[in-house]
């Protein structure tokens, strides 16, 4: 018999050095379409998944990618998020941002 639930790992990341995480703050973020955040950087590790639309995301350096509906991505904390542009159709995504106690979710804009 095959069993009423199944589980697959989608994401494993190793962060880079220990952190001391006091809270998870999870955000529904939605962004119109063809909106683009800029590059950018986070305070902390951000990991978040796709629900809905779809988006170009990019580290600095690295190939870019288009995530859609299921997707999962981690932007690595002080990365250059070099592109994280909402498509024609627009995106929703939820964004999980491990945060020390006392530590408030920051995103900085980068002058390139």
């Amino acid at each position: 018999m095959t069993s009423p639930v199944t589980r697959e790992i989608v994401l494993d990341v190793t962060l880079p050095a220990p952190r001391v995480t006091g809270r998870v703050e999870v955000r529904e973020i939605r962004m119109r379409p063809d909106t683009a955040a800029g590059l950018h950087t986070h305070n902390g590790p951000v990991f978040g998944a796709v629900v809905a639309g779809s988006v170009v995301y990019q580290i600095d350096g690295q190939e870019a990618s288009t995530l859609r509906p299921g997707d999962v991505f981690y932007e690595p904390e002080g990365a250059r998020i070099a592109r994280f542009d909402a498509t024609g159709e627009g995106v929703t995504f939820l964004g999980y941002f491990l945060l020390a106690p006392g530590e408030q979710a920051e995103m900085t804009f980068v002058e390139d």
